[in-house]
């Protein structure tokens, strides 16, 4: 009986992620495969851009009950969007510059065969992301490694700070804050805890990176679907 609920779920998931690629207007659904074993959807297929392939994994992590996304989605550049990786460094040095968000000082673009690799500091989680994000809507660009760090300017109070995520995630209607636990470790943040989606746990996570001088956030929260 267990096994039964569990692939009968799992063909709910999977029809729910074939859905939501088609509502989505940056992909095709049609060059895109999803398998779902108990709550983990796969990916697989090819897509032309890397833009098209960072779509559909937010895509199907929009899906309720999704536990985990494994993006096995090839990227192979049409006609016309094969780029030299000169062209690729050049564009990536613009897009970071005319980004308001990134602090361009400190940071180093490298590109290998149409692979975009980041370095360097930040002081802000939100920074190094909108790094990531400008480079990787690149025409050309085949996949990003995002090598940057985050090392902020101020040192964080522990305890209170503990306090201060706690008291932003009762304010974010996004989740239950009484299901997760937030503990402070010098610049280390340990989530803990419960949700039901994954985007609620991204969105813990995204709070908790808010709070000033953390480097690094660790994100132990499970995530429980709502069944039924």
């Amino acid at each position: 009986m267990a096994i039964a609920t569990i692939s009968r779920t799992d063909q709910d998931i999977q029809s729910a992620v074939l859905d939501e690629l088609t509502w989505e207007p940056r992909v095709r659904p049609n060059e895109i495969g999803v398998t779902v074993s108990e709550g983990v959807v796969t990916l697989t297929g090819r897509v032309d851009s890397y833009a098209k392939k960072w779509a559909a994994e937010r895509a199907a992590h929009r899906v309720a009950r999704v536990r985990a996304v494994a993006n096995d989605l090839a990227v192979r550049l049409g006609t016309g969007a094969e780029r030299a990786d000169p062209d690729i460094a050049a564009a990536a040095g613009h897009a970071l510059e005319w980004d308001a968000f990134v602090p361009l000082e400190g940071l180093d673009v490298t590109v290998s065969h149409g692979w975009v690799t980041l370095h360097g500091e930040v002081d802000w989680e939100y920074q190094r992301h909108a790094a990531e994000r400008s480079v990787a809507r690149l025409t050309g660009v085949r996949g990003v490694s995002n090598g940057i760090t985050v090392r902020p300017d101020v040192r964080p109070d522990g305890h209170a700070l503990a306090e201060r995520i706690v008291d932003a995630l009762a304010r974010n209607r996004a989740t239950e804050a009484e299901r997760i636990t937030v503990r402070v470790h010098g610049d280390t943040v340990v989530l803990g805890g419960l949700v039901h989606s994954m985007p609620e746990r991204a969105e813990v996570e995204r709070t908790a990176w808010n709070a000033p001088g953390i480097r690094e956030v660790q994100n132990h929260i499970a995530v429980a679907p709502v069944l039924g």
